[in-house]
């Protein structure tokens, strides 16, 4: 049961702030306070029902030596008792700390495993899905570079999706993940089993990774591959190495310099933001995404088997029998949510045990 104290804790935070806003303020805590309301609203409203809620329970007990009033006052009090645990979830769950990235946009690379052209074709499907699904949530997906595969698909593909806290519903999705299904070009019906590699970065803004330019080699070169006759003559391709912690980011796609610099810039930022993350992440003693995984791209995280039409996660042991809805993005959401219900578990129960 949440301390009635932490409650009126979050209520008086709410009034204080509405209160420094109507008052002459200046403009960057303006912004800053009009930010911190915007995210304390929907939790004061929840703190508030349960409050409510908790006070009207001790109302219909004192009504309860009332005759007149008794049969009444059961009913409440019967009414209130199966009400009053679901309130305590939703604000139990309001007042978890938020992971600082979760409404940051997100530069989503999808790479070709093992498995070949089959592999690179399994890239194009999972990029498509994120893409449908990205509609669906409304947000807007940027391509920033993409290298075909020979027989369709990408042997790696990298865009930018952005709006309302995209990291937050699709940070799980990092990972290994595998097919199994006979390939078009697989003559004899044989069951083939490929991979692809998701990354999902959370995109820093400037004041969270300061890169000093010393720490930084950039090497232009021509680029290569489709283009035409402009790719041979001009060395518009980019190669950025941040020296201190050996990420390299390649660039191409542009056919200006700049942007090709500009794009790689926006990627390294995003990778070595994300290590960061997770270095101070595993320095804590307990791992807060528990049972949903690290998030490590080495950890087979998805199973795709098209003959069965099966899709099995393995971090919480899902499986839906709805492939074809799931790999078209219009079926991603179940899972996605099922992982984000299992972190909120894992962390509630990291949350009462501190307290």
């Amino acid at each position: 049961m949440i301390p009635q104290e932490k409650l009126r804790k979050v209520l008086d935070r709410f009034e204080a702030v509405q209160s420094e806003l109507n008052s002459d303020v200046p403009r960057e805590r303006f912004v800053s306070l009009s930010r911190e309301l915007a995210e304390l609203t929907p939790v004061a409203e929840a703190v508030q029902s349960l409050h409510d809620a908790r006070m009207a329970r001790e109302e219909a007990e004192e009504m309860l030596s009332d005759k007149e009033m008794s049969a009444m006052a059961r009913e409440e009090i019967t009414r209130l008792d199966a009400l009053l645990p679901e309130l305590e979830h939703v604000v139990q769950i309001m007042l978890l700390p938020k992971d600082a990235a979760d409404e940051r946009n997100v530069i989503l690379e999808v790479r070709a495993g093992t498995g070949g052209d089959e592999a690179a074709l399994f890239a194009g499907d999972l990029f498509r899905m994120y893409e449908r699904y990205a509609s669906l949530q409304g947000w807007t997906v940027e391509l920033i570079s993409a290298s075909p595969g020979e027989v369709g698909g990408y042997k790696e593909i990298i865009a930018e999706i952005s709006g309302k806290g995209p990291f937050a519903r699709l940070k799980f999705e990092s990972g290994v993940h595998r097919v199994q299904r006979v390939p078009a070009t697989e003559g004899g019906g044989r069951i083939h089993t490929s991979a692809a590699t998701v990354a999902v970065l959370p995109e820093p803004e400037e004041v969270d990774i300061v890169i000093d330019d010393k720490d930084l080699r950039i090497d232009v070169y021509r680029a290569s591959g489709a283009g035409g006759q402009h790719v041979n003559k001009t060395e518009s391709a980019v190669r950025i190495t941040h020296i201190p912690t050996g990420v390299v980011v390649a660039q191409q796609d542009e056919k200006s310099q700049h942007k090709n610099k500009a794009r790689a810039m926006q990627i390294l930022r995003a990778r070595i933001y994300e290590a960061e993350r997770e270095r101070v992440d595993s320095e804590r003693a307990a791992d807060r995404r528990g049972q949903v995984g690290s998030g490590d791209r080495s950890e087979r995280i998805r199973t795709y088997n098209f003959p069965q039409n099966r899709v099995t996660d393995h971090r919480i042991n899902l499986t839906l029998h709805k492939l074809e809805q799931v790999i078209a993005g219009d079926g991603l959401d179940e899972l996605i949510s099922a992982l984000i219900a299992e972190d909120q578990a894992e962390r509630l129960a990291a949350f009462d045990a501190d307290a």
